[in-house]
């Protein structure tokens, strides 16, 4: 049977309308990284190059009779917080730092059976057949979150501060305050979907914050 981890891990790949708290375990992932603006053709040179190492390593363990389905596409976005500062709420970073700014890793997960290392040989291969220089930069990575709040965002990239106000508040009211990379996995395919039909998983990792006592 063919492995499709949208449904061997449903809570991953499914978020509610309303910011949630979840518990993320670790998971391994072709990644490719990159900085400037999402519309780039640097950043679709960067996608293209992703899925293509991830296509010859779907084919290859087909061969050996453990086929995959391609995951959903993710991404983890950041910035120089020594440049810009670190003052911004999550719903306002969107709306204040550049596009061309964003620094950003793009990940497509992998069933537990692919190793690094078949990872590395398939790579040289394509690399030796595509002669794309950017295939040389999709690397073999594990991941594990932990606690994070997440919520489905539907609609336009641009109205996500809407949402981002939302799990703000909703990590506010729960003392959880943000620990790494905002992260957003695609359900729907972004190049190919209208924006308003758009689909898009919002996570932030998080810790509780100890409340004092006082005494």
């Amino acid at each position: 049977m063919k492995t499709d981890l949208t449904k061997l891990f449903p809570t991953y790949y499914k978020a509610g309308t309303s910011p949630e708290l979840v518990e993320l375990g670790e998971a391994n992932f072709l990644s490719i990284a990159g900085k400037g603006d999402p519309s780039s053709e640097f950043f679709a040179s960067r996608v293209q190059a992703l899925y293509t190492v991830a296509y010859a390593v779907k084919f290859y363990y087909k061969k050996e009779g453990s086929d995959f389905t391609i995951a959903k596409l993710e991404g983890l976005w950041w910035f120089d917080t020594k440049k810009f500062g670190e003052h911004f709420t999550i719903s306002e970073v969107p709306q204040l730092i550049p596009r061309q700014e964003w620094h950003w890793e793009l990940l497509l997960r992998l069933p537990d059976f692919v190793s690094s290392d078949q990872v590395k040989k398939i790579r040289m291969e394509v690399f030796a057949k595509k002669k794309m220089l950017d295939i040389t930069e999709v690397e073999y990575v594990t991941m594990k979150e932990g606690k994070a709040v997440q919520m489905l965002h539907e609609g336009s990239f641009a109205n996500e501060p809407a949402s981002l106000e939302k799990m703000q508040q909703f990590m506010q009211d729960h003392q959880l305050q943000k620990t790494g990379m905002h992260h957003e996995i695609y359900l729907s395919d972004f190049r190919k979907t209208a924006p308003e039909k758009l689909k898009t998983i919002l996570r932030e990792p998080v810790r509780v914050v100890k409340q004092k006592v006082l005494v």
